[in-house]
């Protein structure tokens, strides 16, 4: 049996409001995953049996234990930030209904791990509402945004991204979680290969109110010149998976280094 041990960091089990403009993909769905603390040994895939969420009125799907991509939208993503995995599920089948939710962790070797969430609506209403009636002022603020290039003597380190905070826009509180991968456009946004990430997850445990109305961040990992960047900013509700009800997905921006 390979070593090491798995324990669950926190999870998510929430509504999603999906924004990528893909084709024939519904804008109202949900999305579970659970967040893995590193093993001390052999890679989680390697020690995962089986994972479950579960909710209200006996609904249960299953996690699969396989790289999550864009395509399936169901599986693990490594964190090498953390040297830690992630299990997510992404399904376009509407919001959620209000309750709780478990996620359970069956391992190889026989433990069982799990954690649970209530779910609540009204931070979906709120949140939802403002960003649709926002969503192209939101859009056209961020800079550089979709088709910039950066001019050729501007810095290519601690860049600054910029954008308009909800709550500027239309007095709503969220959270921004800011990913950035190399690409040109949202169908090459890496999830598994990201250039850089806000983790206000964890930049919680230093600053309570990590992420909220953010509206700019500072990229540290240097851009190569002549090189696209694609990025996209998640707004929620909180800032502790656990905590969260609503993830909106803002469309894809690309600009070049």
């Amino acid at each position: 049996m390979a070593d090491g041990r798995l324990q669950i960091f926190d999870i998510m089990a929430c509504n999603v409001y999906w924004d990528f403009g893909t084709p024939g993909v519904g804008k109202e769905q949900h999305k579970f995953l659970v967040a893995l603390f590193p093993t001390g040994g052999a890679p989680a895939p390697e020690l995962v049996e089986r994972i479950t969420a579960r909710g209200p009125d006996g609904y249960a799907v299953e996690i699969a234990n396989q790289p999550f991509t864009a395509a399936n939208k169901n599986g693990h993503i490594y964190d090498r930030t953390t040297d830690a995995h992630w299990y997510m599920l992404n399904l376009d089948a509407g919001f959620m209904p209000a309750g709780e939710y478990t996620i359970e962790v069956r391992g190889r070797d026989g433990s069982v791990t799990t954690m649970s969430r209530v779910q609540e609506d009204g931070p979906t209403k709120a949140i939802v509402e403002a960003y649709v009636e926002n969503r192209q002022a939101l859009y056209d603020s961020y800079s550089p945004g979709q088709g910039d290039v950066l001019d050729e003597d501007a810095p290519r380190e601690a860049v600054d991204i910029t954008w308009t905070s909800l709550k500027d826009l239309a007095g709503q509180d969220a959270y921004a979680i800011f990913r950035l991968s190399a690409g040109s456009n949202g169908l090459e946004f890496d999830t598994q290969n990201l250039h850089w990430w806000d983790n206000i997850f964890l930049q919680r445990a230093t600053d309570p109110t990590a992420g909220l109305n953010r509206d700019r961040v500072t990229v540290t990992s240097p851009f190569a010149r002549d090189t696209p960047y694609v990025y996209f900013t998640e707004l929620t509700d909180g800032n502790a998976m656990g905590q969260t009800n609503i993830c909106v997905f803002q469309p894809h921006q690309s600009f070049r280094a």
